[in-house]
């Protein structure tokens, strides 16, 4: 009999194979935001790739600036907008399972994905992030965490 813990493993591994997929299978890292507050879902994802952490729309900017060969990725809106559905998709079914086993939903969760190592790793919070707050966007959060992991690279 499945355990919750195998349910979400199953919808992450999901999330993960999507934002692969995404990038053509060429991401070396891959860096996945989920949240769930009150009647809002907000779903995202950045990359590494080619040593360069790119928002989804900047994949092709990894390989103009490492001068490798050319590879065009489709950012494509219609593509974007796929993606950023699925992971909502995604999220609803993690808290759908939730519900089923009477489990709090996290309000916030940030995979981390080493392609090379074929290794996840995850954080949850519980606790309201930006919807008691008018200044505060799930965007705002996830730019944070884009440029805290960046940051953390140079340093």
């Amino acid at each position: 009999m499945k355990k919750l813990e195998d349910h979400l493993a199953e919808i992450k591994t999901d999330m993960v194979a999507v934002c692969l997929e995404y990038a053509d299978n060429q991401a070396e890292e891959i860096f996945i935001y989920g949240s769930y507050e009150p009647n809002m879902y907000a779903f995202d994802v950045f990359y590494k790739i080619n040593g360069q952490f790119v928002h989804r729309d900047q994949l092709n900017n990894a390989v103009q600036q490492s001068g490798l060969q050319k590879h065009e990725y489709d950012v494509s809106d219609t593509r974007q907008l796929a993606i950023l559905k699925i992971g909502r998709e995604n999220l609803k079914a993690i808290r759908k399972k939730c519900e089923e086993y009477n489990r709090e939903m996290p309000t916030e969760i940030k995979l981390y994905y080493d392609v090379k190592k074929n290794q996840l790793k995850g954080q949850s919070k519980y606790e309201l992030m930006y919807s008691h707050n008018d200044e505060l966007l799930p965007s705002d959060i996830f730019d944070a965490w884009f440029e805290e992991v960046k940051n953390q690279e140079t340093e």
